[in-house]
């Protein structure tokens, strides 16, 4: 008690002793990030959306998907086993801006990719009530009639190379060719899938002859949480790189 008199009694020795803990502790926790190149763990299979994705991403933020659909699994036994292995910071490394979500009215879609057919997700997106009588999320008729726009697709992806996504000269160059090869699976895709690993290639909306909002949207949302190998990935961490 005597050791704390002096702090207790005086106010002014009080809140020079709270400032210089405040200070000590926020020093040991902020001067690390100067000199570390990242503070997120890079993992193996990660990589940039291919223009088509990005496309179908901006649509998705576009129709305010992200207000009822997080992209975050926590590291909650009952999370993963309902939605799949809990979400790592490198999944979202490349995505301005993040769509982690705070509010679920329908299901996280951080592992949706690969889990439904394109038949599936077109139906749903046509009338969801269709699919699941209970749902109350609204219809998207429109994304299947609206030819994509994506003349500006250079543009976004130089917007994401500013901060920070390694979007290279020749990935610019060749947006708008690699937005029309992934949805045409008689293409030449050598160059696209050598940009883009594990891109999907096809016709994403059932109709070749349009290329749609629909098939934007469809093939990102066809992409997530496939990227990387959950295999390699135990409980505490991976157990390779």
């Amino acid at each position: 008690m005597i050791k704390h008199e002096i702090f207790e009694k005086n106010s002014i020795v009080l809140l020079i002793g709270i400032l210089l803990v405040v200070s000590i502790g926020g020093l040991i926790e902020i001067a690390p990030l100067f000199y570390l190149e990242s503070t997120i763990e890079k993992v193996k299979g990660m990589r940039p959306y291919s223009p088509l994705e990005l496309a179908g991403r901006n649509i998705y933020i576009r129709e305010g998907c992200t207000s009822c659909h997080s992209q975050m699994i926590r590291s909650l036994r009952d999370e993963v086993e309902r939605y799949g292995p809990y979400s790592l910071a490198a999944e979202s490394m490349y995505d301005h801006p993040f769509l982690w979500g705070s509010k679920r009215t329908g299901p996280d879609l951080a592992r949706v990719g690969g889990k439904y057919s394109d038949e599936w997700h077109t139906e749903h997106l046509l009338n969801p009530r269709g699919i699941v009588p209970e749902s109350i999320m609204p219809g998207y008729p429109f994304l299947l009639e609206n030819p994509l726009s994506y003349k500006d697709i250079k543009e976004h992806l130089v917007s994401n190379k500013m901060v920070g996504v390694p979007y290279t000269d020749e990935m610019i160059e060749t947006a708008m060719d690699d937005v029309r090869t992934q949805v045409d699976p008689d293409a030449d895709t050598d160059g696209l899938l050598a940009r883009y690993p594990k891109a999907q290639v096809r016709d994403f909306d059932g109709n070749p002859k349009v290329l749609s909002e629909m098939d934007a949207l469809i093939a990102y949302l066809q992409m997530l949480g496939t990227l990387v190998d959950f295999s390699a990935y135990q409980a505490d961490g991976p157990n390779q790189r």
